[in-house]
């Protein structure tokens, strides 16, 4: 396949027009070796790298805490229809029998192969039990439990070694020994917590690198308690999640946290439940009730429970409603997540060598015009 005509987002952060080779399921470097060519006209387009959403919970009326394979394969689907074409869904606060299964669920999908026209299952994001009562957010609070290596060690071996994150508030009783312990085998990720900014210090000078959703279940940032939010700036190689539905954060407060930040430091995520690429009405997260309104996720005391939006719309929501540059958005939706979660050798960019998922998006609105997975053009798209 070869691809003509396109903007081509690049490794270095610019879009040049170029075309783009394809040999099987791979980018190639040249088009010297293509057969029975397919020729793609991306005239008025953008080509970017398919997305990494490291965090969300579901879509399409599924959830990966589902624990099955239907559940998996419906969500996978539905997101490579929408772009996103690596996907390391996340779990909730819940039992340790249930964790279990979704966790040998996913080993089995994974080694059971996926079906054309899904995105790739990467990892699994552990959000939760390890988390503090006073900032669950949406998380069940029945199920939080101090942080417990012996129970991570036994569902990151039930799912095969698929943790790629796991969510831990550091002030909790045993949180700076599971960091210190564990940062090494997956990304320690602070998240759900009150910490102030000492503790958060010390938790990332102990191997935590990464923020679950800034802003949202951690205390404010203020000029005399800057808490998480001023710890991760001060931490150079901290990474922070943002979640650009335009209910989460304030349009000013994500356009200044690019500011603080930087680019290279931001990972675009969803959050998504399940009532994603569905209509309004009355779903589920982690066992609560959620109600749906828009874009606008609640469970019934009023509290957020993550959003109803895909990742390739956050990615657009920050572009063309929050006035982030294409270039900083496509960087932070695509080869930061893959960087953070130890994938970018074979996802992120259109590099050769690298798996061939890209997509096609209108300059005029950024509308999908085509997802190209691995190789293969998707109908629906």
């Amino acid at each position: 396949m070869i691809i003509k005509n396109a903007g081509v987002y690049t490794e270095d952060g610019r879009f040049i027009n170029k075309d783009i080779y394809i040999e099987g399921d791979r980018f190639a470097a040249s088009g010297e070796n293509l057969s029975d060519q397919t020729e793609v006209d991306g005239t008025g387009c953008y080509a970017i790298p398919g997305l990494v959403d490291i965090h969300f919970h579901g879509c399409v009326g599924h959830d990966f805490c589902d624990g099955t394979r239907e559940a998996i394969d419906a969500m996978a689907a539905y997101e490579a229809s929408v772009g996103v074409t690596s996907i390391v869904p996340a779990t909730m606060t819940l039992g340790e029998d249930t964790l279990l299964a979704i966790c040998k669920a996913a080993k089995a999908y994974r080694e059971e192969g996926r079906q054309p026209g899904r995105a790739r299952l990467c990892g699994i994001n552990m959000e939760g039990p390890f988390v503090a009562p006073s900032k669950k957010g949406a998380q069940n609070a029945d199920y939080i439990r101090k942080p417990d290596i012996a129970m991570f060690d036994r569902l990151n071996e039930a799912s095969g070694h698929m943790v790629k994150l796991v969510a831990i508030a550091p002030e909790v009783e045993g949180a700076m020994e599971f960091i210190e312990k564990k940062h090494g085998e997956t990304v320690v990720s602070i998240a759900h917590t009150a910490a102030d900014y000492d503790t958060a210090v010390c938790a990332f000078e102990k191997g935590a690198s990464h923020v679950t959703h800034l802003y949202n279940a951690m205390n404010p940032y203020t000029h005399r308690a800057p808490g998480v939010v001023g710890a991760a700036a001060d931490t150079a190689k901290a990474e922070a999640e943002l979640i650009c539905d335009g209910v989460h954060i304030h349009p000013a407060a994500v356009r200044t946290t690019f500011k603080i930040f930087g680019d290279d430091r931001i990972i675009l995520i969803s959050d998504s439940m399940m009532a994603t690429g569905l209509e309004d009405g009355d779903y589920s997260l982690g066992g609560q009730a959620v109600k749906v309104v828009g874009n606008l996720a609640t469970l019934q005391d009023g509290t957020i429970a993550g959003s109803a939006t895909n990742l390739m719309d956050c990615m657009r929501t920050a572009v063309l409603k929050m006035g982030i540059p294409m270039e900083s958005a496509v960087k932070c939706a695509t080869a930061n997540p893959a960087k953070s979660v130890g994938i970018y050798d074979r996802c992120g960019s259109i590099t050769p060598g690298k798996r061939a998922s890209l997509v096609l998006l209108k300059k005029e609105d950024l509308a999908i015009r085509q997802v190209i997975l691995e190789g293969q053009c998707l109908e629906n798209s």
